[in-house]
């Protein structure tokens, strides 16, 4: 406890370390504030069951990414989704176009210009999504639009608002990673999914006391969570460390070179992708059910898909998520691009040949750790359904695995990564006595 306070105070007595995080408090609180605010024209009180509605399928995904202003019909509505489905199709764009690799490779310049891309990229997704939302509005919740409001102008008047609000909302992201402490992206997801859990955990130990389970079942769930959790951080730190000796070079009267560094391959590299692919497809069949006139006539295959709790439904699940982490790995990671990179600054991994065979090493290496990745990231993905199959409350069960702990356990440690840097560079002591935070992202030599 003594250690903890102490670190606490060395945190605070850093001005820009301190003003960082309570600039990245103030963004977060604007934020959460604007989640609650409704859009013009919309009647909050009369949204009780298009939030119910709101919660289930790959709307319930959407609507925990935006931090529940989905169902609140709030200006922040869409959340920050739009501007991580352009990222991720530049992202893509980077691989498969030539100009964008180009521009990658171009430094500084070359990322301004892609980041402007992305942002001329989020109007447009935001523009159709915001489309969409309006009749999805008018569907499920037409008494709770104001009537004096025109058909034309409310269509309008939204799409312009969440376009609006979207904007603004990645503004905030990026001021958090400019200004604060951590990427201003993930905080904002991360936050929006927090927001949730006491509510999730009050409804829990409530079910549970009135119930036959008591509160030692309650704990015994508390218990379960935490080693679940223990058991992600292991996943989002653990590296295999590639050695890389780099040759002597002699300019002038100084010597350069002849260190021996790594380079760390994680075992999940996709991180939270693979489990937010795998969710998109296993909503289409669930979908299908609910767009067809008559459900009873849906197969008996089909209609496991709308039941997270079914054995084949996991099963399925966990098998598109392993190939979607070999597949989202292949599209991030090119082991031929390190291998160039290590062959220009005379870097070798000893006992290989420099070129094609340090990349056929690297990429063999990568596939072995990726499996035992992918496997537990499977397990990591079917524990809400696990969870809510031994009678969890279905708010609460969302945290035992899955898009939400992945989440929150990637960006609180990215996060503390980040302040434990500042405290080192100032030459105070890290936030552990055991070694240094990991998070996703590790540095070259670790």
């Amino acid at each position: 406890m003594k250690k903890f306070i102490e670190t606490i105070k060395n945190i605070w007595s850093i001005e820009d370390l301190r003003n960082r995080i309570l600039t990245t408090l103030l963004l977060v609180l604007i934020y959460r504030v604007g989640s609650y605010i409704a859009l013009p024209g919309i009647d909050a009180n009369a949204l009780t069951d298009f939030e119910k509605n709101s919660n289930q399928g790959i709307l319930g995904l959407v609507n925990m990414f935006a931090g529940g202003s989905f169902s609140r019909a709030s200006i922040f509505a869409l959340g920050i989704m739009p501007y991580i489905s352009a990222s991720i199709a530049i992202q893509l764009l980077t691989i498969a176009v030539p100009y964008f690799q180009k521009l990658q490779k171009e430094g500084e310049s070359g990322r301004k210009k892609i980041n402007q891309y992305t942002r001329i990229l989020t109007v447009v997704v935001t523009g159709f999504q915001a489309s969409a939302y309006v009749a999805y509005l008018r569907n499920q919740s037409g008494s709770a639009i104001i009537p004096e409001y025109g058909t034309f102008f409310f269509w309008l008047s939204t799409t312009i608002v969440l376009t609006a609000g979207t904007l603004f909302v990645m503004w905030l992201g990026e001021k958090i990673t400019d200004k604060g402490i951590g990427n201003g992206t993930s905080i904002i997801i991360m936050m929006g999914i927090l927001a949730r859990l006491p509510q999730a955990l009050i409804g829990e130990f409530s079910s549970k006391v009135a119930g036959s389970g008591g509160p030692i079942l309650f704990l015994i769930e508390i218990a379960v969570f935490i080693m679940i959790t223990v058991g992600l951080i292991l996943l989002v730190q653990g590296t295999r460390k590639i050695p890389v000796n780099y040759a002597k070079r002699i300019v002038g009267n100084k010597q350069y070179g002849g260190v021996r560094q790594f380079i760390p391959l994680k075992v999940n590299a996709a991180g939270v992708m693979p489990i937010i692919f795998a969710q998109a497809i296993m909503f289409i069949p669930a979908t299908a059910i609910g767009f067809a006139t008559n459900s009873e006539s849906a197969s008996g295959f089909v209609r496991i898909f709308s039941d997270h709790t079914n054995g084949w439904y996991n099963l399925i699940y966990a098998v598109l998520v392993i190939v979607f982490t070999y597949f989202y790995t292949a599209l991030i990671f090119n082991p031929t691009q390190m291998a160039d990179e290590m062959k220009r600054n005379n870097g070798f991994v000893p006992g290989v040949k420099p070129g094609k065979a340090t990349a056929d090493y690297i990429g063999a290496v990568m596939d072995r750790i990726t499996l035992p990745g992918a496997f537990f990231l499977a397990i990591v993905g079917i524990m809400p359904g696990l969870a809510a199959a031994f009678k969890v409350n279905s708010n609460f069960a969302t945290f035992f695995g899955g898009t939400s702990l992945l989440i929150m356990v990637g960006v609180i440690l990215d996060t503390l990564q980040q302040i434990e840097s500042q405290l080192l560079m100032r030459h105070y002591d890290g936030l552990m006595s055991t070694g240094r935070i990991k998070g996703r992202t590790a540095p070259a030599n670790a």
